[in-house]
């Protein structure tokens, strides 16, 4: 793939995500965030990308479980989306802030009931005694708010990484993949450096 021509990775970022649409079998906007710990261990997991532009990349959680308070923590995250079908990878690190309340709101009520009552009848990361327990808090939950009108917990919002780097990893022969980075710079981003695989 020839990438220099580009200068920005945004657009590149779209055509990869578009891609993918057509023809990942699950969630192509699945993408893993890596954190560290108070003790700096590293944590990985799978969220849904649920926007992004020129600002950044969001994902929402419940900011007391453990991957909300270790971005709270040190206000960064890296990120990997990993397309099988297409052979390709994208990986981005930066720092994080907290989407607004409008945001986080919109795309709260955007959900389906059930998962905004989720969102308070989870006490997340943390232990459970049984499943029960959480469909009976489910349960109690519902019927404290219904299925309409559900506030947002103010526990529960999004996070946006802002990339300081994007790097672009495709397949290759014989294990020669083509892997280029991008990084922030003051006036844009620098042009692509590419990297051995």
């Amino acid at each position: 793939m020839d990438f220099t021509t580009r200068t920005d990775p945004l657009p590149l970022f779209d055509e990869w995500l578009n891609e993918a649409v057509e023809s990942e079998p699950n969630d192509p906007n699945a993408m893993a965030v890596a954190t560290v710990d108070e003790a700096g261990m590293p944590n990985v997991r799978m969220v849904l990308l649920k926007g992004h532009d020129e600002r950044g990349f969001v994902f929402y959680t419940n900011f007391e479980g453990k991957k909300g308070g270790e971005v709270l923590a040190s206000r960064k995250a890296g990120l990997l989306f990993h397309w099988k079908s297409r052979r390709r990878q994208i990986r981005i690190r930066g720092p994080v802030e907290i989407v607004s309340d409008a945001e986080a709101d919109a795309y709260y009520n955007s959900r389906h009931p059930q998962s905004r009552l989720g969102a308070w009848a989870s006490d997340q990361s943390r232990p459970l005694a049984n499943r029960q327990t959480l469909v009976d808090k489910l349960a109690e939950t519902e019927a404290k708010y219904g299925t309409e009108n559900i506030p947002r917990p103010p526990h529960w919002s999004g996070f946006r990484v802002m990339p300081e780097t994007i790097e672009f990893w495709q397949d290759g022969d014989h294990r020669l993949h083509d892997r280029v980075v991008f990084t922030r710079e003051e006036d844009g981003w620098s042009l692509p450096e590419r990297l051995y695989p």
